[in-house]
């Protein structure tokens, strides 16, 4: 009996015509079809958190715009104030602000004259001009540092040196941590009171741009709790609150360079690491790395990053 011949993978129908193959062609398009939908999932992502990345630079920037501008708007009325003031003469002026009843006219007259006693002031700085004084018949001097941030003048601070042979620190009240040893033995040796007084100033100066920058946290920001500082304020660690994903963050700040008011690290420590690892807090790290901490606190909380 002859056995009948079956195919295996048969290739023709019975009558001869061969066999449909769309059904493989459909499941090839929809493996492709499913791959470039994965391929554009992936893409998505990094175009979503560039935008998210742009639209938080902008708003920081906005912000920025508006203080400048309300800057440069109370100086040029402060100092077309102050040429007035110049072509009138210092006693019309006294004349004209006892009987001025506008409050922003004499508002804008003691600014005036503020202004003008800070750039006195600092041009007496910048010509080396320390306030110094000769103590027990010329064999020593009283030498007085003033602080300022901002604008506004902080401590002062006095020291007494021996203008022997060498410079030599009989008494001061500058804070123990400022290496004033360390300061003034090279100084010393070479009879440089520049070299000495010089960086000695930098160095009080950014400690007390640190301290009134801690004021001024806790007195513009009573929504962010200050959870540590130190003496020298070269660390400070507060909590912040988000509005939005109902978190708290914990902040640390770093000073190392005890020269700078600017912080040399910051980190962020919080439960949710993807809203770490978004750009608007990245971009909230680098604005506490170049503004002082009170300002980039109050552009966080205007562009609602806390509350």
């Amino acid at each position: 009996m002859n056995k009948q011949q079956v195919d295996i993978f048969p290739t023709k129908q019975g009558d001869g015509r061969p066999l449909n193959m769309e059904p493989a062609k459909g499941v090839l398009s929809h493996l492709s079809a499913l791959e470039v939908r994965a391929r554009s999932r992936q893409v998505q992502p990094r175009q979503r958190s560039r935008v998210e990345e742009l639209r938080a630079r902008a708003e920081a920037l906005t912000v920025q715009r508006d203080r400048l501008k309300a800057e440069i708007h109370a100086h040029k009325g402060i100092e077309k104030h102050k040429t007035r003031l110049n072509n009138r003469g210092a006693a019309a002026a006294e004349e004209e602000m006892e009987t001025e009843d506008n409050e922003n006219e004499q508002l804008l007259h003691l600014i005036a004259r503020v202004m003008d006693l800070k750039q006195l002031l600092y041009a007496h700085h910048i010509i080396g001009g320390y306030d110094i004084t000769k103590t027990r018949r010329g064999k020593g001097i009283c030498v007085t540092l003033s602080t300022a941030y901002e604008g506004v003048y902080l401590e002062t601070y006095n020291m007494e040196l021996d203008v022997g042979p060498t410079l030599k620190i009989s008494r001061h009240n500058v804070p123990p941590f400022i290496p004033l040893g360390e300061l003034c033995e090279p100084a010393g040796r070479q009879k440089d009171l520049r070299g000495f007084l010089d960086p000695l100033l930098t160095r009080l100066n950014a400690f007390a741009g640190r301290r009134q920058q801690l004021r001024l946290v806790k007195e513009l920001h009573p929504s962010v709790t200050v959870m540590e500082s130190n003496m020298l304020c070269s660390i400070l660690v507060i909590l912040l609150s988000t509005p939005r994903e109902k978190t708290t963050l914990l902040c640390t700040l770093n000073y190392t360079d005890h020269t700078r008011c600017l912080p040399t690290g910051v980190h962020f420590d919080c439960e949710d690491k993807k809203l770490l690892e978004s750009s608007k807090w990245k971009n909230n790290r680098k604005l506490l790395m170049e503004t002082p901490v009170h300002k980039a606190l109050g552009a966080m909380k205007n562009m609602d990053c806390i509350g």
